[in-house]
């Protein structure tokens, strides 16, 4: 197909000068806004570490900062996942990974779950 360059769309690039990209702030906030919003149990430990489960009970996430194994490891949160049919799998991100990073992927993880 040839179209003519005067029937295209313009390609619209923001300006990359007024781009800020995210960087962590080391806060559980957006992520626990998130879970809490969307029914989940949490429950937060005297070290400070908050442990969150789905309503079904096949995905677990934990915020730890004071876990010294995840933290020897390079890890602040944690992301477990136990499908209906298929095998679990563990996704973790670790300290420099903005909470919106983490909100994101589990609002994407959320919205494309099967019931």
């Amino acid at each position: 197909m040839n179209a003519s360059a005067t029937l295209l769309p313009a390609v619209v690039r923001p300006a990359v000068e007024g781009r800020r990209w995210l960087s962590t702030d080391h806060c559980a906030g957006p992520v626990l806004d998130l879970l809490d919003a969307l029914g989940w149990a949490t429950v937060g430990t005297p070290g400070a570490n908050v442990h969150a489960t789905s309503p079904d009970g096949r995905v677990y996430v934990g915020w730890l900062p004071e876990d010294a194994a995840a933290w020897k490891r390079d890890i602040l949160w944690q992301v477990r996942v136990q499908p209906t049919d298929g095998d679990a799998w563990v996704q973790e991100f670790g300290p420099h990974t903005p909470a919106e990073a983490v909100t994101g992927f589990l609002a994407a993880l959320v919205a494309h779950s099967s019931r």
